[in-house]
């Protein structure tokens, strides 16, 4: 059986308050990184990815399905 070489995370990106991109791998519970501009966060998401995989071993994580958007009424 070969081992397998490659495999797809998806991340969630989001803006804090501070002005930070923050991206949260969904598959990986913990692991997040952060970067001041958009362009960094690719390299250092991979990163993240890659030093979580080295010290844990998930089986799998939960199945990402998809993200939308609610819109609510604020209360006044």
């Amino acid at each position: 059986m070969k081992a397998q070489t490659e495999a797809t995370f998806n991340v969630v990106v989001e803006k804090d308050e501070d002005g930070f991109y923050v991206a949260s791998v969904v598959e990986l519970p913990g692991c997040h990184t952060q970067a001041r501009k958009l362009d960094q966060l690719d390299a250092r998401a991979r990163e993240a990815i890659e030093g979580y995989l080295m010290v844990a071993h998930p089986k799998h994580g939960p199945e990402f399905v998809g993200t939308h958007q609610l819109r609510i009424k604020l209360p006044q």
